[in-house]
């Protein structure tokens, strides 16, 4: 066992070619015996054992990353929000990944290669940490099993990290290899997606347990130290993924194609709808830990930001949180869980996070890219027409001319005319301004908390000069603040609607001086999410099923109403939306699309979008509309024509079956003659 975890450390930081001519002269040689002694030198030490799980997460950063800026992982940009910088059409210095590139598939096999590079090092790391954190002296027995769990959470999270991109990938096996045989013969080839799913839902819930005794809520102060919490919300989502139909009943030509060498399906054709149960009880396991709930600020009666009340919709706006809205803020209970207010262990729904110190392109550089030009920023991260059309008035009803443009819409048109000075002083329309399109007014409160339409209020309050703070930001062509379109640089707003979410009222980017960001932690997990995910496998089903809780007890599981509300309520209340109506929750078909509309809306900007799309199956369709926004080309004298939604000439859209998953790079399938390349990517032998 010792032998083996030493030679697969070698082998994965070495290269297998250099040790596979080598290994029976290692295994028998004192360097061998040496490395063993520093091993247990190691791992007797409480510090330098505390030091070797430290290293293993330092892994989740750069491009592991779940919500960070596009120079580490574009997979945060789908049909929800993009970035118009990095583009070489407007600015020829630039040799980086476009969104354009992006979309259109124009990323190559050597593009953001470090996912696959750092998980399986973290992963042969964490590895060499469990069979050998037995050895502390230092340590009691109950944290050598608490560190044995977050150490397996760490090894089963990378393993995610590597089936939500790349697809099925290896498994690294823990026993049964003969390291005497030639490398050939060592060469592992892709797991199918099933059996990844299952062992790393399996390392997780061993990871629950042996953390159970000392990590039922560690704080989560920034370290990315896991919890019981993080290993079962982390288990409910890889089983989702499996129970979807991307992995579950997969008949398409690109399933077919996506094989090993043996030429076994890696993609299962066989739909299993128990899948769908075990994802729905898995994320009961989180909800009845009882330990996570959604963030919520308190209603505020005066003010210049005194809640904007929802209408009254006679049951959740006569009710007090959690049951109803009444005595909160929605819309400052949704931003203020993203925007810095509230510290990493001071969120109640975060569940997992790297917190605020993922390097140089982190959420405060998301933050940089979204602000205005007058507040310095780059002005160059936006959202879609379609992102914004689906956010709901504040009735729960659609907003009028929804989806128009991409032939969805219901037959209505958009709404003409603009907030008056009158209106605004009658408090009116609130929280638009004087000049404000009535196109958003009447919004849902996330709608106002996460898109910065034309004419939406800035506060900047780190600017030095009160002058440059409390500004209204319009993005019409000739925009004399420099916001709008400007054919002499790339930084415009492509869509004519920027982002909100993650921006702190203090926000600004004055002299281009950082520290004037408020640090926000990565909402790489939250209970948000699982609430969902709840109530999106529940719909899914049609018979009963009996399936085990993680403490080994029993849940009943099935399609029913009032458990899949126990998921939808609390986000709709937060929200400050109403409930849906009786014939969606009555039809399984409307309910799916709901929800998929929900999550559109809820976790905009997260890093899920692009990934929902694939799981669903639904990218070919979704990735492939043209976008659409308003258009930039015209001036405060043309502002009736701005608000007419265009085809956006400069962002592109595609989708081709080599995008369903990151191809693997060409030094990969060099070294493991026994991995396979996605379809529709080359290798060249």
């Amino acid at each position: 066992m010792q032998r083996k975890t030493l030679y697969i450390a070698l082998m994965l930081v070495l290269g297998t070619n250099v040790i596979s001519s080598c290994k029976k002269d290692y295994l028998k040689s004192d360097q061998y015996f040496k490395d063993r002694i520093t091993l247990e030198k190691t791992f007797k030490s409480k510090l330098y054992s505390e030091k070797w799980l430290a290293h293993v997460f330092e892994e989740f950063k750069g491009e592991n990353a779940d919500v960070a800026s596009k120079g580490l992982t574009p997979h945060c940009f789908a049909d929800d929000m993009y970035y118009g910088d990095r583009d070489k059409d407007y600015d020829p210095s630039k040799n980086e990944l476009s969104y354009n590139m992006f979309k259109m598939g124009l990323y190559t096999e050597t593009d953001k290669q470090g996912t696959w590079t750092q998980s399986y090092r973290g992963i042969r790391n964490a590895s060499t940490f469990i069979h050998n954190i037995y050895m502390n002296t230092e340590m009691s027995e109950a944290e050598i099993v608490d560190y044995r769990g977050q150490a397996r959470f760490a090894r089963a999270y990378l393993y995610w990290l590597l089936l939500r991109k790349y697809g099925p990938i290896p498994i690294l096996p823990d026993e049964g290899l003969d390291y005497t045989d030639s490398y050939e013969e060592l060469a592992i080839a892709r797991n199918t997606y099933d059996e990844c799913a299952e062992f790393i839902s399996n390392e997780l819930l061993t990871a629950a347990k042996e953390m159970e005794a000392l990590g039922m809520r560690r704080g989560q102060d920034g370290s990315s130290r896991p919890s019981v919490g993080a290993a079962l919300a982390a288990r409910a989502k890889v089983l989702l993924y499996a129970a979807s139909p991307l992995a579950n009943g997969n008949n398409s030509g690109y399933a077919a194609r996506l094989v090993d060498k043996q030429m076994k399906r890696l993609l299962s054709a066989d739909y299993k709808e128990e899948k769908w149960a075990k994802a729905a009880a898995a994320a009961r396991d989180v909800i009845e830990l009882g330990v996570y709930r959604l963030y919520t600020a308190p209603f505020q009666e005066t003010g210049d930001d005194a809640t904007v009340k929802p209408p009254q919709d006679h049951n959740f706006s006569d009710k007090s949180w959690p049951a109803g809205w009444a005595d909160i803020d929605p819309a400052k209970s949704y931003a203020e869980v993203f925007n810095g207010t509230l510290t990493a262990s001071g969120n109640p729904e975060l569940i997992f996070t790297r917190g605020n110190n993922q390097p140089n392109e982190g959420i405060d550089q998301m933050v940089i890219h979204q602000l205005p030009r007058s507040a310095t920023g780059w002005n160059t991260h936006g959202l879609t027409q379609k992102l914004v059309d689906a956010y709901y008035m504040n009735d729960g009803t659609d907003v009028p001319g929804k989806d128009k443009e991409i032939g969805r819409g219901n037959g209505s048109n958009r709404v003409s005319g603009f907030v008056t000075q009158e209106n605004y002083d009658n408090k009116k329309y609130r929280p638009l301004r004087p000049g404000v399109s009535l196109q958003y007014a009447n919004r849902e409160p996330r709608f106002y908390a996460s898109v910065a339409y034309s004419g939406s209020f800035w506060t900047l309050l780190n600017e030095t000069k009160e002058e440059n703070r409390n500004k209204q930001i319009f993005y019409y062509s000739a925009d004399p603040k420099g916001n709008g379109f400007n054919s002499a640089n790339g930084y415009w707003l492509r869509t004519g609607f920027g982002v909100k979410k993650f921006v702190h009222p203090s926000d600004t980017y004055e002299g281009g001086v950082g520290s004037r960001i408020i640090p926000k932690a990565e909402p790489a997990i939250r209970y948000a999410d699982v609430l969902l995910m709840y109530a999106e496998a529940l719909n899914e089903l049609s018979g009963s099923y009996t399936i085990p809780s993680w403490r080994g007890a029993s849940y009943s599981i099935s399609r029913d109403i009032a458990e899949m509300q126990k998921g939808i309520h609390p986000v709709r209340i937060r929200g400050g939306v109403p409930d849906y109506s009786a014939s969606i929750y009555g039809n399984k078909n409307e309910l799916r699309k709901t929800l998929k509309r929900e999550r559109f809306i809820e976790l905009m900007g997260e890093g899920q979008r692009y990934y929902d799309l694939r799981r669903w199956m639904d990218a070919p369709v979704e990735e492939a509309l043209p976008v659409y926004g308003c258009n930039v080309l015209m001036n405060v004298e043309e502002r009736d024509l701005f608000y007419q939604p265009v085809a956006i000439w400069t962002l592109k859209t595609t989708f081709a079956d080599k995008m369903w998953f990151w191809p693997i790079s060409h030094t990969e399938l060099k070294r493991n003659k026994n991995l396979t390349q996605n379809p529709g990517w080359t290798y060249n032998d």
